[in-house]
């Protein structure tokens, strides 16, 4: 999974609003305090707080 850095710069997690960072095939929030990570589907970020799980 490749997420250009374009992207990467206006994706926010949709919980708390923080950037998103990759990392082993999905995209976590850089926020400790929130800490979700959302999966990447078919190089399609899933960005649903039901999908997501904590790190």
């Amino acid at each position: 999974m490749k997420i250009d850095d374009w992207l990467l710069e206006i994706l926010a997690c949709p919980a708390c609003k923080s950037p998103l960072r990759a990392e082993a095939g999905e995209l976590a929030c850089t926020s400790e305090s929130c800490g979700l990570v959302y999966p990447v589907r078919d190089d399609i970020p899933v960005l649903l707080v039901d999908e997501a799980r904590k790190a």
